[in-house]
């Protein structure tokens, strides 16, 4: 990885109360880091889940909450995905959970321009299912669709981009592989390489929307 230059960190915040992972082990290939939230009078948990969460290592913790109540675990989530989020402007939020209650409070951090999203199961995350993806055209789809989604946090050197797609497929992909589909992005326009360095085109919409704003301010400058 280039120096000063840093993958997001994608965090997994799982409602325990609610849902009942019994598939932990498929993040064990991603960089994922989790936080399993239990409620204050769970005094036991299974197995497998322990076994699973034990498996990655410092990527994965629990949080008991402390005290009990309506909501109470839900506000926990709620903290602790606003303090991570304001440590790490880039990193991504996966809620597990079934309970739509969360859906205003994503709602409104997506407004500030903070990448989280609810899901039932672990199985949902988008990164997870792009590992099923084969073909070069789905992987080239996916990987387009993960770089849109991370903004100002897209990687800026080729190594680091090799980095991030190799981080959102199950199995790693050799490193002439990896060139390929780089090199695919290239051709495709969506990204541009120079010295080592990726640059990202902007799109029909974004330049369109540009064009507009650039009109408006000619039009105030003149009426003014």
């Amino acid at each position: 990885m280039d120096q000063g230059e840093a993958l997001p960190t994608d965090y997994v915040l799982i409602d325990f109360e609610n849902v009942q992972p019994r598939n932990l082990d498929i993040l064990k290939h991603h960089p994922f880091k989790v936080l399993v939230f239990v409620g204050a009078n769970q005094v036991r948990l299974p197995f497998d889940l322990a076994a699973a969460v034990q498996a990655l290592g410092e990527s994965g913790k629990y949080v008991k909450i402390a005290g009990s109540g309506k909501n109470a675990l839900d506000f926990h989530i709620a903290y602790y995905l606003g303090e991570l989020a304001i440590k790490e402007p880039g990193a991504a939020f996966h809620i597990i959970s079934r309970d739509t209650g969360f859906d205003p409070l994503i709602k409104h951090l997506k407004g500030k321009k903070i990448r989280v999203q609810r899901e039932r199961d672990l199985a949902e995350i988008p990164v997870l299912q792009m590992s099923s993806a084969t073909s070069n055209h789905e992987k080239i789809a996916a990987i387009v669709k993960n770089l849109s989604g991370r903004g100002h946090s897209r990687p800026r050197r080729v190594k680091t981009l090799s980095n991030t797609i190799n981080s959102l497929f199950t199995e790693n992909l050799s490193e002439q592989q990896l060139k390929a589909l780089v090199e695919e992005l290239e051709q495709r326009n969506h990204i541009v390489v120079n010295d080592g360095k990726v640059s990202y085109p902007r799109s029909r919409k974004q330049g369109s929307n540009a064009k507009r704003q650039g009109d408006r301010a000619a039009v105030d400058a003149a009426s003014g």
